[in-house]
């Protein structure tokens, strides 16, 4: 068991989510930044869509009432184990009793806790991801709370030591997110092209894990057109009526009445997992042909016998 001592701003159950089940109106959830979590449970030899603890911000305190490993992927959020920093990307053994405290972040907006054996707790469709909106899997279906204990999987020695940092770099989450053309992108001004493709624009408070909402130059269409509702992809980038984009992430609603002026390529949509309120983002745009062919290369990376060292 491990003991929630203190839980943070907002400390989720999250593994890859539950693909699949958007006709019935339940998107796939599960991580933020899914790169993060899938290292994390290489470096462990766990599954690599094993359930880890997504915190957002600020972090939690942990007491150990095992012997385990654990890593911390994501962003730094100035971990301690005792009084000893831990430093992220690399396998740390904890001893029972031991509490592991998680601070403020220090770069991104969310880092992950992984265990040895993965957080143990009932699959809902397939997943253990927490859907918070609709109260679906993890942890009874919420943010975890003071006092919860968490149970975890058979510990076993881990696979490796640390991220290949020259590799990590390669993967580190981007504030230029590439995307391609949306299927209304002909719906706006050659003003509001250039706009959204030319300028930067600011992550407002108002972003979680249902929508990134974005302040910059408004999108204006080129006339006054009904949108008949329709099915929204992850990444998707709608133009609400005031003009101001929205990132449509992990949490999304399945349908929407928005036009979507681009998306986000899946090669980067972990980053979009990593951006905080105040960040300024700007985008680029790419073919399909070259979104598959990032993806690939992302994909080529993380599957590389050089991706840990042990």
């Amino acid at each position: 068991m491990i003991r929630v001592e203190v839980p943070g701003l907002m400390t989720t159950v999250q593994d890859l989510g539950r693909e699949g089940f958007g006709p019935i109106g339940v998107s796939a959830s599960g991580a933020a930044d899914p790169i993060a979590l899938r290292i994390g449970n290489r470096l462990l030899g766990n599954a690599e869509g094993a359930a880890a603890l997504e915190m957002t911000l600020v972090g939690g305190v942990f007491r150990f009432e095992i012997d385990t490993w654990v890593v911390i992927t994501g962003s730094d959020f100035g971990a301690t184990l005792e009084k000893t920093p831990v430093a992220p990307w690399i396998v740390q053994p904890v001893r029972k009793g031991q509490v592991l405290r998680m601070r403020s972040t220090r770069s991104g907006a969310r880092c992950y806790l992984c265990v040895s054996g993965g957080f143990d707790v009932p699959l809902v469709l397939g997943s253990a991801s927490t859907h918070v909106l609709s109260a679906l899997g993890g942890f009874n279906g919420r943010p975890l709370r003071k006092g919860d204990l968490l149970q975890v999987g058979p510990c076993r020695p881990p696979a490796a030591r640390c991220l290949n940092p020259q590799i990590g770099q390669r993967l580190a989450p981007r504030l230029r997110l590439r995307v391609t053309e949306g299927p209304q992108f002909d719906w706006f001004t050659a003003a509001s092209q250039r706009a959204f493709l030319e300028t930067t624009y600011r992550v407002t408070e108002a972003s979680d894990r249902m929508g990134l909402r974005l302040e910059g130059a408004a999108a204006q269409a080129r006339s006054q057109r009904e949108m008949v509702t329709a099915g929204v992809a992850l990444g998707a980038i709608q133009i609400p009526a005031g003009g101001q984009p929205v990132i449509v992430f992990v949490e999304q609603q399945t349908t929407g009445g928005y036009p979507v002026i681009g998306n986000v390529i899946a090669a980067d949509l972990a980053s979009v997992g990593q951006l905080r309120p105040r960040d300024v983002v700007e985008f680029e745009r790419v073919s399909h042909q070259g979104a598959r062919a990032l993806l690939l290369e992302r994909e080529s990376c993380l599957e590389s016998d050089r991706l840990l060292l042990t």
